[in-house]
């Protein structure tokens, strides 16, 4: 990030994010009363009151009640739901559905269900308007049920979930509603697939801790901890790895979504394992590293595994005992890669399962002051290193370094004073994943383990 202790992210990797947010596993039982709301939608305006959340400045007592302008924000990252709709009238979006033949974006199902609160039409309140683009519901789930009652005296937070309000202070909740839309889900209009980023759509990425700085328009203040209990980041982080991982796995092993005709859903796959320069001559050069972690036969396009690299990172330091196992399952899913379809799918289904049991560890384990300095170390260690050998695992690893350093700077943890001083440290890994071109493994390498020392030496 550009300031240390603040929500704005490093030139470096901005266009790539701020491109995902605007153009963007089915729950578990215990997340299918919260998140599988069914009630009316009653749309933005219906928050934005002067008494409620619409006001001009942040001034409120119980919140801050300017939630609808930092929404609404029209230059920054907070502001990006706000866009989401009007994006797809742009040159781009207008261009991208052209080429799918989907006739207008602003109407095609399959841009809206990331694009707007795509509710169904029986649950539209006569104030929801879908040019809204992604509004409050869209987070925080359907209103009619919580909308009247949720501000006044005898409300509480637990109240307010039961009438269906979506409890977003839970991480794996968080994560679950942010992937429908950062990688995809079974929903209408929520999965991008090859053929939409070769249509123009961007590559979509995801980190949940980051993701949810972006779009904060709270305060974690007592008030908030008293109600919610207290956030933390490397939890939130973690949490969304595993996550993340549950959910690719789980679509993957879907054949609706795995496979397209006699080819696998490319979207899956590391975009820049195959979009890389091509010499036909006698003294062409390998344009690829060998990765450890892959156990696939030599030039096979391989799986993103961006979160999957994080995962058994953050795994050996934060949940040891199960470790291994995913570890395991990692290997056997990419080494399923070369055997078949079926062989994939069911790897992919046992893979699901390791993450599914990681990503409850890890939201039930309890965090300490030395928690974030353990996950940076282990992600620039001797082990994970050696798997930085394309550019989307590495930019995802820059992303969780620099974030968990901001969580240790706002948590108290580590100085302002001293997170600038190794700034340069960030900025120069930052700069070895400026562009997918330009791209160079072992400067990045390099240059993350100058910035995971950096960091380690402050502990």
């Amino acid at each position: 990030m550009t300031q240390i202790a603040g929500k704005t992210l490093a030139l470096a990797l901005l266009p790539l994010l701020l491109a995902a947010l605007l153009l963007a596993d089915a729950a578990g039982p215990a997340w299918a009363q919260a998140t599988n709301n069914t009630g009316r939608y009653e749309g933005v305006a219906t928050c934005a009151g002067s008494t409620c959340h619409g006001r001009a400045e942040g001034n409120g007592e119980a919140v801050r009640q300017d939630e609808i302008a930092s929404w609404q924000e029209p230059s920054s990252a907070s502001g990006a739901h706000s866009r989401a709709y009007a994006v797809l009238a742009s040159m781009r979006g207008r261009t991208i559905a052209a080429n799918l033949g989907l006739g207008a974006a602003t109407s095609a199902p399959a841009c809206l269900g990331c694009h707007s609160t795509y509710a169904p039409e029986g649950q539209r309140g006569p104030r929801f308007l879908t040019s809204d683009g992604v509004g409050c519901e869209s987070c925080h789930g359907a209103a009619a049920g919580w909308i009247a009652s949720h501000y006044s005296k005898p409300a509480t937070h637990a109240s307010n979930v039961a009438s269906g309000l979506i409890p977003l202070e839970r991480p794996q909740v968080r994560a679950k509603i942010c992937l429908d839309c950062h990688f995809g889900s079974n929903d209408t209009g929520q999965f991008v697939t090859h053929a939409m980023m070769a249509a123009g759509h961007p590559r979509v990425v995801f980190e949940l801790d980051l993701f949810s700085a972006l779009q904060q328009h709270h305060d974690v203040d007592g008030d908030y901890a008293a109600r919610k209990g207290k956030l933390d980041s490397v939890r939130l982080w973690a949490v969304g790895q595993a996550e993340a991982v549950r959910r690719s796995t789980d679509l993957f092993s879907q054949p609706k979504f795995g496979a397209n005709g006699i080819f696998p859903e490319y979207y899956f796959f590391d975009c820049h394992s195959c979009h890389r320069p091509i010499t036909d001559g006698p003294q062409a050069n390998r344009t690829f590293e060998t990765n450890p972690g892959r156990a696939i036969p030599f030039g096979m396009a391989p799986y993103n595994d961006e979160n999957i690299i994080m995962l058994s990172a953050v795994s050996r330091v934060l949940a040891p005992g199960q470790a291994a196992s995913f570890e395991a399952a990692s290997k056997d899913f990419h080494r399923a890669m070369g055997q078949g379809r079926s062989e994939a799918g069911n790897a992919a289904q046992r893979l699901r399962g390791a993450a599914a049991g990681l990503s409850d560890a890890l939201d039930q384990r309890s965090y300490g002051g030395n928690d974030g300095f353990a996950v940076i170390a282990a992600i620039a260690d001797r082990t994970t290193s050696p798997r930085f050998t394309d550019y989307a695992g590495s930019a995802q690893a820059v992303m969780a370094i620099d974030t968990l350093l901001n969580a240790m700077v706002r948590e108290g943890r580590i100085t302002v004073g001293a997170a600038a001083g190794i700034r340069a440290s960030i900025d120069s890994a930052y700069a070895a994943v400026r562009s997918p071109e330009s791209y160079r493994p072992l400067q990045f390498r390099a240059s993350l383990g100058r910035a995971a020392d950096a960091i380690g030496a402050l502990q």
